[in-house]
C-alpha cells in the first residue's frame, strides 16, 4: 500500500543530539587544524608532511562520501527496507561533496608546487634513481599524461561527475517530503544505473591520479578496484556507526528492526571479501608475472617493517572479521556490529596508510601529520555531514518504498 494514502504520524525528525554532535566535530576540527599549522611551522619538513597526511586523511573521508554516494545508487537499483532505513545516513554524506571538492585544493596546491608527486618535481630533486631513469625512458607517456594541468583538469572532472549525482540523488529524494511530491523511482534507477558506472571509471581514474602516481614506475589494472571496494566498506561500516548513535533516539528506535542490520552486516561481509579477493588477485598476478615495473610496489611494502602492515592486514582486515561476520547472531546485533565497524574503518585507515604512507618511506615510519591531519580533516567532515543529517528527516515519509519501513501504526488514514 502507498505511503501516499496516508498521513505519517511518527515524528521523523532527527534527535537533537545530531546537532550536538555536529557542533563539536566543528570545535574538534578547529583544535586540530591549529595542532597542523603549529607542526608545519615547528617540524623540519613541515610542509612536505602535512601533504603526505592531508592525501592520506583526504582519501579517507572522500572514500565514505563516495562509497555512501554508490551504496545508495545501488539501493535505487535493488530495492529493499535494508537501504530505505539509511538512505538519509547515507545521503548525508554525499552531500559532502561541496565541502571535499573545496578541501581537494590543497593536492592541487601540492602537485603544482611540486611536492609529493615525483613526476611533478624539479628533475634534480628527484632522489630515487629508479623512478629518474624511468621518466627519462619514458617521458614522452609520462608527460603526456601526468602533468599539472592535466592533473588539475581531470580532477575537476571528477567532481563534476560527483557533484551532480550528488545534486540530483539529493533534489530528488527532498521531493519525497511533501506528500504533493511525485515519486521519483523511476528517475533514481535510470540515473543510478550509469551513475555507478561512471562512479567505478571516474575514481579508478582519480586513485591513478592521486595515489598511484606517487610511484609513477608502477601500474595495476585492479588497484583502482581494491580503492573502491575499501570506500563501499568504510561507507557502510560508517553507516552501521550512525545507527548505533541514533538507535537509542525516536525515531530510529522504531525504524530499525534486526533483519535490516542483519543485511547492513552481509553488505560489510561482501565488502571483506571482495577486498580481500581483489587484493590477492593483485598480488598473485604480480607475483606470477614477475615484472620489474610491477613488483616494485610490492617490494617497498614487503620489507623494512611495512611488511608487518601488510600481515596485520591480512589478519584483521580480512579473516577476524571474516569469521565474526560468519554469526547470523552476530551481524543482528547493532550493538556488537558498530563495534567491528569501527574497528574495520581503522583497517581502511591502515590499508590507505599502507598503500600510500610507503611511497614516501623505505622504512616503516609515520610522522606526526599522519595522525593530526586526517583528525582535522575528519572534525570538519563530520561537522558537515551531521549538519546535512540534521538538515531532512530521516526518512523520505512520501516515498512508497518507505512502507517497508514504516510500520502501519506510524500511519493515519486520509
Amino acid at each position: 500500500m502507498s505511503a501516499r494514502a496516508f498521513r505519517v504520524q511518527l515524528d521523523l525528525t532527527p534527535p537533537p543530539i545530531v546537532r550536538k554532535i555536529s557542533q563539536r566535530s566543528l570545535i574538534f576540527g578547529v583544535v586540530f587544524a591549529i595542532a597542523v599549522a603549529v607542526g608545519v611551522l615547528v617540524s623540519h619538513n613541515g610542509l612536505d608532511e602535512f601533504y603526505q597526511g592531508y592525501l592520506l586523511g583526504y582519501m579517507c573521508w572522500l572514500g565514505v562520501a563516495l562509497g555512501s554516494m554508490a551504496i545508495l545508487m545501488i539501493r535505487h537499483m535493488t530495492g529493499g527496507g535494508w537501504g530505505t532505513v539509511i538512505r538519509r545516513v547515507l545521503g548525508a554524506a554525499m552531500r559532502t561533496m561541496p565541502l571535499l571538492t573545496i578541501l581537494f585544493i590543497p593536492l592541487a596546491v601540492a602537485a603544482a608546487q611540486g611536492h609529493m608527486y615525483p613526476w611533478a618535481m624539479p628533475f634534480e630533486s628527484i632522489k630515487d634513481e629508479h623512478i629518474r631513469e624511468h621518466l627519462i625512458n619514458q617521458r614522452f607517456i609520462t608527460q603526456s599524461y601526468l602533468n599539472v594541468t592535466g592533473f588539475i583538469i581531470r580532477a575537476i572532472i571528477y567532481f563534476a561527475i560527483w557533484n551532480v549525482l550528488s545534486i540530483l540523488l539529493s533534489k530528488w529524494s527532498k521531493e519525497a517530503d511533501s506528500p504533493e511530491g511525485r515519486d521519483n523511482g523511476h528517475r533514481f534507477r535510470m540515473l543510478s544505473a550509469p551513475g555507478l558506472i561512471l562512479y567505478a571509471f571516474s575514481i579508478t581514474f582519480a586513485t591513478i591520479d592521486w595515489a598511484m602516481s606517487l610511484d609513477p614506475t608502477w601500474i595495476s589494472t585492479i588497484y583502482g578496484l581494491i580503492l573502491l571496494i575499501g570506500e563501499l566498506l568504510s561507507a557502510m561500516c560508517f553507516a552501521v556507526v550512525v545507527e548505533r548513535i541514533l538507535v537509542d533516539y525516536r525515531p530510529m528506535s522504531e525504524l530499525l528492526r534486526s533483519d535490516f542490520v542483519l543485511d547492513h552486516g552481509k553488505w560489510m561481509l561482501t565488502f571483506i571479501m571482495l577486498w580481500a579477493y581483489f587484493s590477492f588477485s593483485q598480488w598473485l598476478i604480480i607475483w606470477a608475472g614477475n615484472l620489474p615495473g610491477e613488483i616494485s610496489f610490492y617490494l617497498r611494502r614487503i620489507h623494512n617493517g611495512w611488511g608487518y602492515i601488510g600481515l596485520a592486514l591480512a589478519a584483521f582486515h580480512f579473516a577476524v572479521p571474516f569469521a565474526m561476520l560468519l554469526s547470523r547472531p552476530f551481524k543482528q546485533n547493532i550493538r556488537k556490529l558498530v563495534w567491528l565497524a569501527i574497528w574495520l574503518m581503522l583497517m581502511c585507515y591502515l590499508d590507505l596508510f599502507w598503500i600510500i604512507s610507503a611511497s614516501f618511506s623505505v622504512s616503516l615510519s609515520i610522522n606526526w601529520a599522519e595522525i593530526v591531519v586526517p583528525i582535522a580533516i575528519g572534525g570538519f567532515w563530520l561537522w558537515a555531514y551531521f549538519r546535512n543529517l540534521a538538515s531532512l528527516p530521516l526518512l523520505p515519509a512520501y516515498d512508497p518504498q518507505s512502507a517497508e519501513v514504516l510500520h502501519p501504526s506510524h500511519y493515519i488514514h486520509v
